[in-house]
């Protein structure tokens, strides 16, 4: 029989059986679940494809939401999650707010009540694809079994082009029992879609090349649409080619190597002080995939208000969203560099600038107190990038203050090895979002740095990590405090300590103003971690002097199994350089 002949033959099947064939067929080899009445269907098909799709359960449909994440991140591929209706379908809500902001490929299918009892408030009943409607790059509620094949080929279609993005698939569970024949081909059917991205007009090309050429003082600025894109090695030849200085958001890390000498590393509120005054200064600046954040430039009319602006973006609503730009280029990043490659040359001089840039990398660089007795979040994190260089090695890390210090002190060399919640900002991420990686790349090492305060919303998928075998590693950097609100209360609030005290409201540090004095914090940690991830069946222990950091760290890194570190760290340090909201780097803070 012809291969033609057998596509277009027919075969009755389940919808459930039908939806997880169709995972298999689009090559997801690791899915997110956990189940209940409503997917029960859905996880009796996972059943019989056990070999071809790895079903992990999480502890949290949350946790699964943001481990569908880690695994996009650090792959480029769709994550999958799937959950039942009610609360497990809102359970997903923050993972896909989370993935829609940062524009990552993910589907998440959920069960949804019978459709003969859909809105009358049925048991476990909510409205899913109305409430994540804003939050989605697409939603289907799947009502008639015949448009389930090409439901789920879209799915995967609209997730993974264009700009990236969750799809949100809600599944009654009558839906998921019946069956019919189906065939194997099917058509989409998506009018005024246009998946695939404007090819860069030639002129734009030489625009920009032009204005390369002429520049006296450039910088690119590339973000999260260069990891999207795959355009990292075009990134690194451009820079190459002409010698130009480079700075990343949060999202973009990792595309640029930061040991790179013209990595001016990290931009923004808690960005270097030399990238923040370079591009101040700068009289061109590219614009890479990036999307002008607020946490980025500050005060907008005063961001790079001296450059000439190119800004390539394959999603033309973010062209001039925030920042008028004198080139907008609708186009897909790499093919834009790409094409941009042939003709670039470098500046005609820019050896000045380029001296200027380092100057400022020198005289500003990321630093703390060397001279502490105790362990600082800072030399934590340093001493871990120092210990990892040399291995294939993967960080996620929760939100915040030991989210900005990752960004700052871990050194980068390779694109999708950091995962971070960066538009929303989401507490609770680094965990599950490890457990994902991990996941998609079994041999790595892979490391959440964390927070105390983070760690804990999702604490549980320790449980994940020791059922799962997924040995990943957890850096806690534990100072009882909601630490980044806390910085905010010292510099904005004085000192008054308003519910960021992560311990027993009787304790002293409760209530009223900090004490200043990093030696002077002693009090017992709460809760005991170890303790906790023993009961998980982690491996762990807790650190507290500086001597012994280092080797604490090599016992974390080479034990074979889920391990947490916790270590113990004053809660007085605070992120620095720092911009305030709706400032200028003009205001930056430095000390």
């Amino acid at each position: 029989m012809s291969t033609a002949s057998t596509k277009s033959e027919s075969q009755l099947m389940t919808g459930a059986d039908i939806l997880v064939k169709s995972l298999v067929d689009h090559g997801v080899d690791v899915l997110f679940a956990y189940p209940g009445g409503c997917s029960m269907p859905m996880h009796q098909s996972l059943t019989k494809f056990g070999t071809e799709v790895r079903t992990i359960l999480p502890r949290h449909e949350q946790g699964g939401g943001f481990a569908a994440q880690g695994y996009a991140r650090s792959t480029g591929r769709v994550g999958v999650v799937m959950a039942t209706s009610g609360p497990g379908a809102t359970n997903l809500v923050t993972a896909l707010a989370d993935a829609k902001l940062d524009s990552i490929p993910m589907v998440a299918i959920t069960g949804q009540v019978p459709t003969g009892v859909i809105g009358t408030d049925a048991f476990q009943e909510t409205p899913i694809v109305e409430v994540c409607r804003g939050i989605t790059k697409h939603h289907y509620l799947v009502t008639d079994l015949k448009d389930l094949p090409r439901v789920m080929k879209e799915a995967f279609h609209i997730a993974t082009t264009g700009r990236p993005g969750p799809v949100l698939v809600d599944m009654p569970k009558d839906v998921q029992m019946a069956s019919i024949s189906v065939e194997e081909d099917v058509e989409m059917n998506l009018p005024g879609y246009f998946a695939e991205a404007p090819k860069v007009a030639p002129e734009k090309v030489r625009q920009i090349a032009a204005a390369i050429k002429m520049a006296k003082r450039p910088m690119i600025y590339a973000g999260g649409g260069i990891i999207a894109a795959g355009a990292s090695p075009q990134l690194r030849e451009l820079v190459r080619k002409t010698g130009i200085p480079t700075t990343m958001t949060v999202m973009g890390l990792s595309s640029f190597p930061n040991q790179d000498e013209l990595s001016m590393d990290m931009l923004g509120m808690h960005g270097s002080a030399y990238a923040n005054y370079a591009v101040r200064d700068c009289d061109l600046l590219i614009a890479l995939g990036v999307r002008f954040d607020d946490r980025v430039t500050g005060k907008l009319a005063e961001f790079a208000k001296h450059a000439k602006i190119i800004h390539v973006d394959i999603d033309a609503s973010e062209l001039n969203k925030n920042k008028p730009v004198h080139i907008p280029v609708n186009a897909d990043v790499a093919d834009t560099l790409n094409e941009l490659l042939k003709i670039v040359e470098a500046p005609t001089d820019i050896s000045q600038w380029v001296a200027d840039c380092k100057a400022l990398k020198a005289k500003y660089p990321f630093k703390y107190d060397e001279s502490f007795d105790g362990i600082l979040q800072q030399h934590a994190i340093r001493t871990l990038s120092n210990l990892t260089k040399d291995r294939d090695t993967y960080v996620s890390v929760g939100v915040g203050q030991h989210q900005m210090w990752a960004a700052q002190f871990f050194q980068f060399n390779k694109p999708r090895t950091w995962a971070c919640s960066s538009g929303l900002g989401t507490m609770g991420f680094g965990l599950p979002a490890a457990m994902g990686v991990q996941a998609a790349n079994p041999d790595a090492l892979v490391i959440d740095i964390d927070g105390d305060g983070s760690f804990q919303m999702n604490i549980q998928e320790l449980a994940t990590c020791f059922c799962e075998k997924l040995p990943v590693k957890v850096l806690l950097l534990n100072n009882q405090h909601l630490g980044m609100v806390v910085q905010w209360e010292d510099r904005f609030n004085e000192r008054n300590r308003a519910h960021t005290y992560l311990g027993p409201i009787d304790h002293e540090e409760a209530r009223g103003k900090s004490n200043v004095d990093r030696f002077a914090y002693a009090q017992k940690r709460y809760p005991d971690f170890v303790g906790i991830a023993k009961g998980y069946g982690c491996g762990a222990a807790t650190v507290s002097k500086k001597c012994d950091l280092e080797g604490a760290l090599l016992e974390m890194i080479n034990y074979d199994g889920p391990y947490l570190l916790d270590v113990e760290v004053p809660y007085q340090e605070h992120v620095l350089p720092m911009i305030p909201t709706q400032h200028t780097v003009d205001d930056m803070i430095l000390e």
